[in-house]
């Protein structure tokens, strides 16, 4: 059983969210919240393997409340609800450590899909969809190497010369599939990399990987 909470300003929208997760045989809503501070109050309480989590809140908002959740109840992974495909909470959602992000009007099958594939430890933003995203935003991005130097270490130095190809790859928004294609690896081969590149960077999944490769310069946006 895969348990739930339910962050959200709106008592109508957190009622329709659990009439469709409550529909299924393997999800179960724990809890609700209407703010980010009661957000993480209550993940800390309940432990639930996915939070549901709304950004535009009053008092504190669902990005703080996402990365205190990370933070505090790091088992408890954070799919955040936007009002528009990229917006200015996006990029900041994920670089607090949220699993991926969804429309608010989203497909009810969709929104099922997404809390099944967190809570199983997958990142649901595609890799396409990542790589637009964090082109949109690239003008917020830091510029690490101004003077076109090499890009800022944050731990890109603990992997071999295969794994930061590999790496550039994912950041590109490329498939598992499609960067085995280009490397002429197996796609378990390619599977194993990217295992070992979030486990020496200390990262959650490929969109904080994507998220770092921008922010170190080794990637830059279009």
């Amino acid at each position: 059983m895969i348990t739930i909470l339910l962050v959200d300003d709106e008592p109508l929208l957190r009622l329709g969210f659990r009439l469709v997760l409550e529909s299924q045989p393997d999800l179960t809503v724990v809890g609700e919240a209407a703010d980010g501070a009661a957000a993480a109050a209550r993940t800390a309480e309940l432990d639930p393997d996915v939070v549901l989590m709304d950004v535009r809140m009053p008092g504190v908002d669902g990005i703080a409340a996402t990365r205190e959740i990370v933070r505090n109840s790091p088992r408890s992974r954070v799919l955040i609800l936007t009002t528009f495909d990229v917006d200015e909470y996006a990029f900041p959602g994920l670089k607090a450590g949220a699993s991926g992000f969804l429309l608010k009007n989203v497909p009810p099958d969709d929104l099922l899909t997404a809390i099944r594939a967190v809570a199983r430890g997958d990142a649901v933003v595609a890799p396409s969809v990542t790589r637009r995203l964090l082109d949109t935003v690239a003008d917020r991005l830091p510029d690490p190497a101004p003077d076109g130097g090499p890009p800022t270490s944050r731990g890109l130095d603990r992997l071999t010369e295969r794994e930061l190809e590999v790496l550039e790859k994912v950041a590109g928004g490329l498939s598992n599939g499609e960067i085995a294609g280009e490397l002429v690896l197996s796609e378990a081969t390619v599977k194993t990399h990217v295992g070992r590149i979030l486990t020496k960077l200390g990262l959650r999944d490929r969109v904080q990987a994507v998220v770092l490769a921008y922010e170190t310069g080794l990637v830059r946006p279009r």
